[in-house]
C-alpha cells in the first residue's frame, strides 16, 4: 500500500513537472496571441487565447513544441480569415509554417518566421509579391505560393537558398522573366512555374539538378535547353522553331548534373575527349586534325607568294610608274582573299604579310580594292562601345512610344520636377499609367554610361523601392520609366495639404518611416556592391494608394556630373550631412542622416530648412536636436496636424531614432538594419488604442493602415 501511494505521489510530481517544463518561451506565446487576436479570434483555433494561456503545455490547435521553443505552427485548410499580425519574425525556433487553404488575402506578411525550412502559404488569395525578406531565410528547402494572386516580377533573391529543393509558384499572375539568381539553386529538384505570366527563356534553369519542371502556359520563348527536355512540362509558350543556335564563343557547355550516374559506366565521354569505352575505338585525335589545318594553311601560304611573285614581274614601265608613288601599306586583294577563303590562323597571316611588305612591290595601281579595304584606308577601326541590352531587366521604349503616351510631354501631364528632369504622367494604350522622367542631357555624366546604369539599376526589386519599367534612348533623349503612385510624395503631404485632404495620422508616419528605412537597408546591407542613395529627401519617397512608401531615384547619382554636390547637399536643403558639405563626398552614413531628417519632417511637420521661420528655427536639425529627449518640449514641436492623437511612449522612442540618425559625427550614425529594428520594436510596442487610432478614415487620399498593419 505504502509503495502504491510512493509510486501516484512521483506520477503527480511528474504530471506537473510536465507542466512546468511546458511553460511556452513568452516571445513565442506573445507572438501567437497577436496572431489569433489579427485573425479576429477564430474559433477554428481550439485552445487559443488572446491573453494568457501555454501554447505548448496546453496543446493549442495547429502548434508543435520542442522544450518551450514553438517549432512547427500548421493550420491549414481551416477557414481562416484576416491578418497573421506583425510579429511572425519573432518566432526564431519554427521550422514548418503552414497557413495553406484558407482565406488570409491582401500581402504575405513582410516578416516570417526567419529560420523557416518548409514554407507554405499556397492558396489563400495573396496579392502582390513576395516579401523580399525570404531572401534572407538561409534554411528554406520548401517554399510553395502556388494558387494565389501573385503579381510582377519576382523580387526575392535566391542567392543564399542553396538548401531550397521544391519551389512552387504555380496558378499565379507573376511576369517577367526568371531572376538570374535561380542559378544558385544547387540543390533544386522539383520547380513548378506553371500558368503564369512568365517572359524570355529558361536558360537559366539549365544546370540546376531537377527530376521534375513544369513550366507550362506561360509566355516563355527560345529554345528549351537540350538537358531538361526529358523532364520538362512546357505546352503553351512560344517555343522558337528550328534548330537552337550555337553558344557565344567560349562558353562552356551547359551541362545537368546526372542524378542517376553509376561510377563506372561508359555513358560519357572521358576528360580527354575520347569515348569512354576504355579505347576500343580509334579516331582522328585532335592533334591529327591540327596537323591537316596547319599543312592547308602552309601550303596555301607558300601558293599564294608565288602568285604574288609571278604577278610582280610586270613591265619595266608599270614597275617605273609604281616607283614614282609613294609607297602604301600591303592590302592587296589577294591577301584580302587569303584571308577570307582559307580562314588561317592570326600568327600564319602576320608572317605572311611581314614578308610581303619586305620583299614585294605593291601591286599595281589598277587593281580592284575590296570593299572593305576603302573602308579601312578611309578611317581607323575604333570599335564602338557594345552595351548587352539583354541584361535591362526592363522593357525599351521608344520616343514615339512616350510622346504619345505623354501628349508629346505636354505639361499639363508634368507631376514633378526634380534633380534629374521633369516626371510626366504616362497614359498608354492598354490603360496602365506609368510615370516618364525625362533626363536632362546636360547633366549627365556621360551619355554613353546611360544604358549602363539602367542596367544596374532594372536589377533593383524591392516592396519600397520604385520600380523601373522601362527605358528610353534614341536621337540624344535619355528617359526612364517607372512604376506610378497615384498619392504622390510624401513632400506633398506633409507640406502641401489642402482644407480638404487629412493629414498623415500618427501610425501611417510610422508606416512611411519603417518602409523607407527598409528600403535604405535593401540599397546599404543587401545590394552588392552597396548603394548609396545620395538624394534622400520626403520629396522622392512616393506613396501608393494604401500609403505605402516607394523610395525613387535609387541608383541615378551616377548619371550625374558631380553628383555628390549637385543633387540636394547644396547650402539651405536641410537634408545634407555635415560631412558632405566638407569632402564633397556622399557616403551610406550621409544617407543615414538624411534620413533622420525625413524621420523629423514626419514628427514636425515642418521643411528641413525654412527660410520664412526666425532665424533660430529655420533649420530643422538645430532647432530640433535639442529637444529629442525632452518629452515635454517634444510633444511641443509634435505636428500640429496630429491634434495629439499618438502614443507618447511611442512618439519618444520614434524621437531616439530620430537623434541617433542625425549625430554630427557619421561614425555614430547606426546602419540601416539597425534602424529598421528600432522601428519594429516601435510598432510591436505602441499602444494600439481607440484613441489613437479610431479616427482614421474620411481622408480624401486613400489611407487602409490600420492598427494591425504589417510591418
Amino acid at each position: 500500500m505504502r509503495l502504491l501511494l510512493l509510486l501516484l505521489l512521483i506520477g503527480i510530481l511528474l504530471y506537473c513537472a510536465s507542466f512546468a517544463k511546458a511553460d511556452t518561451d513568452p516571445n513565442d506565446a506573445s507572438a501567437l496571441r497577436v496572431i489569433y487576436s489579427s485573425l479576429n479570434s477564430p474559433r477554428q483555433l481550439s485552445k487559443w487565447t488572446a491573453n494568457g494561456g501555454d501554447p505548448c503545455g496546453d496543446s493549442w490547435t495547429g502548434i508543435t513544441c520542442s522544450g518551450n521553443r514553438v517549432t512547427e505552427i500548421k493550420l491549414s485548410g481551416l477557414g481562416l480569415s484576416g491578418s497573421m499580425g506583425y510579429q511572425l519574425a519573432s518566432l526564431t525556433a519554427v521550422t514548418n509554417f503552414d497557413i495553406s487553404n484558407n482565406n488570409l488575402g491582401n500581402q504575405i506578411p513582410y516578416q516570417l518566421p526567419p529560420n523557416v525550412q518548409r514554407l507554405n502559404l499556397a492558396a489563400n488569395g495573396f496579392n502582390g509579391n513576395i516579401p523580399y525578406s525570404v531572401s534572407q531565410m538561409t534554411s528554406l528547402q520548401y517554399l510553395n505560393v502556388s494558387h494565389n494572386q501573385m503579381q510582377g516580377q519576382v523580387i526575392v533573391s535566391f542567392d543564399s537558398l542553396s538548401s531550397l529543393n521544391t519551389l512552387d509558384f504555380s496558378s499565379n499572375a507573376m511576369t517577367g522573366d526568371l531572376p538570374q539568381s535561380f542559378k544558385a539553386l544547387t540543390s533544386m529538384n522539383e520547380m513548378y512555374l506553371q500558368n503564369n505570366q512568365f517572359t524570355g527563356t529558361i536558360d537559366v534553369l539549365a544546370n540546376l539538378p531537377l527530376d521534375d519542371l513544369n513550366v507550362e502556359n506561360n509566355r516563355f520563348t527560345g529554345w528549351v535547353p537540350d538537358h531538361l527536355k526529358e523532364i520538362v512540362k512546357s505546352n503553351g509558350n512560344s517555343w522558337s522553331s528550328g534548330p537552337a543556335p550555337p553558344p557565344p564563343p567560349g562558353t562552356p557547355p551547359a551541362s545537368r548534373p546526372d542524378r542517376h550516374h553509376k561510377s563506372g559506366g561508359n555513358n560519357s565521354p572521358s576528360d580527354d575527349g575520347s569515348s569512354g569505352d576504355g579505347g576500343g575505338k580509334s579516331g582522328i585525335g585532335g592533334g591529327a586534325i591540327a596537323g591537316i589545318v596547319i599543312s592547308v594553311l602552309v601550303v596555301g601560304a607558300i601558293a599564294a607568294f608565288f602568285v604574288i611573285k609571278k604577278r610582280s614581274k610586270r613591265s619595266s614601265t608599270d614597275i617605273e610608274k609604281l616607283d614614282n608613288q609613294p609607297f602604301a601599306p600591303l592590302a592587296s586583294q589577294e591577301v584580302h582573299e587569303l584571308k577570307t577563303n582559307q580562314a588561317s590562323s592570326a600568327p600564319i597571316v602576320k608572317e605572311f604579310e611581314a614578308s610581303a611588305v619586305v620583299n614585294l612591290r605593291p601591286p599595281p595601281i589598277e587593281r580592284h580594292k575590296s570593299f572593305d579595304e576603302d573602308d579601312i584606308a578611309a578611317k581607323p577601326i575604333v570599335p564602338p562601345k557594345k552595351v548587352n541590352t539583354a541584361n535591362i531587366d526592363a522593357r525599351q521604349y521608344s520616343i514615339a512610344d512616350l510622346q504619345m503616351a505623354t501628349d508629346s510631354f505636354s505639361v499639363d501631364n508634368i507631376i514633378g520636377e526634380g534633380s534629374f528632369g521633369g516626371v510626366y504622367r504616362a497614359q498608354f494604350d492598354d490603360g496602365k499609367v506609368l510615370a516618364v522622367k525625362k533626363i536632362n542631357s546636360s547633366a549627365l555624366r556621360n551619355p554613353e554610361d546611360f544604358l549602363d546604369i539602367v542596367s544596374e539599376i532594372s536589377r533593383l526589386h524591392h516592396p519600397n523601392v520604385t520600380e523601373l519599367v522601362g527605358y528610353c534612348s534614341e536621337h540624344g533623349q535619355h528617359l526612364l520609366v517607372y512604376e506610378f503612385h497615384k498619392n504622390g510624395a510624401l513632400h506633398d503631404f506633409l507640406h502641401l495639404s489642402d482644407e480638404e485632404s487629412k493629414p498623415l495620422t500618427w501610425n501611417s508616419r510610422v508606416k512611411i518611416a519603417l518602409g523607407t528605412a527598409r528600403a535604405l537597408e535593401y540599397l546599404h546591407e543587401v545590394c552588392s556592391p552597396s548603394l548609396v542613395h545620395k538624394n534622400i529627401k520626403s520629396g522622392n519617397i512616393l506613396l501608393d494608394a494604401e500609403l505605402n512608401p516607394h523610395l525613387s531615384d535609387s541608383g541615378l547619382a551616377g548619371l550625374i556630373a558631380d553628383a555628390d554636390q549637385a543633387l540636394n547637399h547644396n547650402t539651405g536643403s536641410g537634408y545634407g550631412a555635415p560631412e558632405v558639405a566638407m569632402s564633397g563626398q556622399c557616403t551610406i552614413k550621409s544617407d543615414v542622416y538624411s534620413f533622420g531628417v525625413v524621420m523629423l519632417e514626419l514628427i514636425t511637420g515642418r521643411k528641413p530648412f525654412d527660410s520664412a521661420r526666425t532665424r533660430s528655427e529655420q533649420s530643422l536639425v538645430r532647432w530640433a536636436t535639442p529637444q529629442l529627449h525632452d518629452i515635454d518640449a517634444l510633444e511641443k514641436m509634435v505636428d500640429p496636424a496630429l491634434e495629439g492623437l499618438y502614443p507618447v511612449k511611442s512618439l519618444s522612442r520614434f524621437a531616439d531614432v530620430i537623434a541617433v540618425c542625425v549625430q554630427p559625427e557619421p561614425e555614430f550614425r547606426p546602419p540601416m538594419s539597425e534602424v529598421v529594428q528600432s522601428l519594429v520594436r516601435l510598432v510591436q510596442r505602441a499602444n494600439m488604442s481607440k484613441r489613437t487610432f479610431g479616427v482614421d478614415q474620411g481622408s480624401s487620399r486613400a489611407e487602409t493602415d490600420g492598427p494591425d498593419y504589417d510591418p
